[in-house]
């Protein structure tokens, strides 16, 4: 199992290797290639991680807890590069083949960061592996060359880059709070600091909690350090866009959750549950409101994620281990959800050659299969059955409800609900509406655009009729490692 571990962390590599030389159809296949590989090699991690516990190494980490965040992160890997394979053919990018180079060489070493993060062993390593996914997304941000894609780029370096400069101040402060237990040398694994934070300083682990969500939070989208990502989302290559709101933004909330476990440990449950509880209400409330007020696609959609880092934050603050279940469940169905809506976002500003949603009218005509499916996908969102958001938010309310402090939770759902009418406006306003004036031909931009995007509905009406049972278990562990305490 061991070698599993490290064949995870090679096989992004590989394509990022060969890309450099490959034209462009070998690097889309290579690509392909190795996202499945990486995918499989994750789910062959499930069974193992929901029944053994911890499979480590002094670098490498796997429990339940990071193969459910590995999860998303190898599924939209996978689903990406269909995507990106009708994506850049359907541009007119005068670049060619240097750009469609550079794309690949980047979107692979993004995939790899992303997969190393949850699999390090240790919160020096983590924060480190955050830190070069922060380096390569902007690179990605930037790709396009126009000066809206400059200026988001820059701005997501400089907040991205404080934001991990205060996470990093949370690491080291950590690492203060455990000298009382350890000495003044030890390392930062994790099992060593599960185990001694009992007897770690209260106050350092107060401060660097809140250091850690500050600082991770601003890579999460978290309110108010969030204002890199709608413009970030907006002006990044479509299958970064995915990338960033369903696997990104969740691994900076993988770390969170690994300070959570070691506070939780040392100073009790109800420290850690408020400071996420603040950040994640802020969060929702904020995503709410502006979700009714936009016009373009994909700023839309990056609010939204604002929307659910905050229903991820809330849905850890509740002590019920029902709760527990359901955000881990919501990391993957977001992931899921997020990545089929902006293939379709991409889709749809293909043919229209607009982010307007103002300008975009018939897209369910013009677009029968992926404007359907992003309909679909926007319902999902919006945590309608039969799709998995659905279950994970029902199952964070009914664990909210089951808290002392069971306001929370209707607070969710009312918050929840305003932004649902937000999303619902526009796929009533610009999908399913006529046709009105010059429109594009009636027509797919790409067959591969349709896979990826179905591909990704699939999973979200199977994790909302029925998990997995492997998988089931999977949450459930995973649950309880972020609960003994409570």
């Amino acid at each position: 199992m061991h070698l599993l571990l490290i064949a995870l962390v090679a096989v992004p590599l590989v394509p990022t290797v060969a890309c450099l030389v490959a034209p462009r159809r070998s690097s889309q296949i290579i690509t392909i290639v190795a996202a499945a590989v990486a995918f499989g090699l994750t789910v062959a991690l499930i069974p193992y991680a929901a029944s053994h516990g911890a499979l480590s190494t002094s670098i490498l980490r796997a429990d339940a807890v990071s193969v459910v965040f590995l999860l998303p992160t190898t599924f939209l890997y996978l689903t990406a590069a269909i995507f990106s394979v009708g994506y850049l053919r359907a541009t007119d990018d005068p670049r060619g083949r240097r750009y469609v180079r550079r794309f690949y060489v980047g979107f692979n070493v993004f995939c790899w960061s992303m997969v190393v993060a949850p699999l390090v062993n240790g919160l020096a390593l983590l924060w480190v592996a955050i830190e070069v996914t922060t380096v390569v997304s902007a690179l990605l941000v930037a790709i396009d060359d126009t000066d809206g894609a400059a200026e988001a780029a820059w701005k997501y370096v400089l907040l991205a880059s404080m934001g991990l400069g205060v996470a990093l101040l949370g690491t080291i402060v950590m690492y203060y709070a455990g000298t009382k237990a350890f000495g003044p040398s030890y390392d930062l694994s994790y099992g060593r600091l599960l185990a001694g934070a009992p007897h770690f300083s209260p106050d350092a682990v107060r401060l660097a909690d809140v250091l850690a969500v500050l600082g991770f939070g601003t890579k999460m989208g978290l309110v108010p350090v969030h204002t890199w990502l709608p413009d970030a989302h907006s002006e990044a290559p479509t299958p970064i866009s995915a990338l960033l709101s369903g696997a990104l933004l969740t691994t900076s909330f993988y770390a969170i959750v690994r300070f959570f476990q070691i506070s939780e440990r040392a100073l009790g449950p109800t420290f850690p549950r408020i400071v996420l509880l603040v950040f994640g209400l802020a969060s929702l409330a904020l995503a709410a409101l502006y979700v009714l007020n936009q016009r373009d696609l994909k700023r839309l959609l990056a609010y939204s994620s604002v929307e659910h880092m905050g229903i991820l934050a809330i849905g850890m603050s509740f002590a019920a281990p029902l709760a527990l279940v359901g955000v881990l469940l919501h990391v993957i169905a977001h992931g899921a959800a997020k990545g089929s809506a902006f293939f379709g976002a991409g889709s749809v500003v293909r043919k229209f050659a607009t982010k307007d949603l103002r300008q975009i009218r018939g897209g369910v005509s013009i677009l029968p299969w992926s404007g359907t499916m992003l309909v679909l996908a926007v319902l999902a969102l919006s945590g309608l059955p039969p799709f998995g958001i659905f279950r994970s938010e029902f199952l964070i309310v009914a664990g909210g409800l089951r808290d002392p402090n069971d306001a929370v939770a209707a607070i969710l759902v009312v918050l929840a609900t305003v932004a649902f009418f937000g999303l619902s406006w526009f796929t009533t306003e610009t999908m399913l509406t006529p046709v009105t004036g010059t429109v594009p031909p009636r027509g797919e931009v790409s067959v591969a655009i349709v896979i990826a995007m179905l591909v990704g509905m699939v999973a979200l009406v199977v994790l909302g009729v029925h998990v997995p049972g492997a998988l089931n278990h999977l949450l459930e562990r995973g649950a309880r490692s972020l609960e003994v305490s409570r």
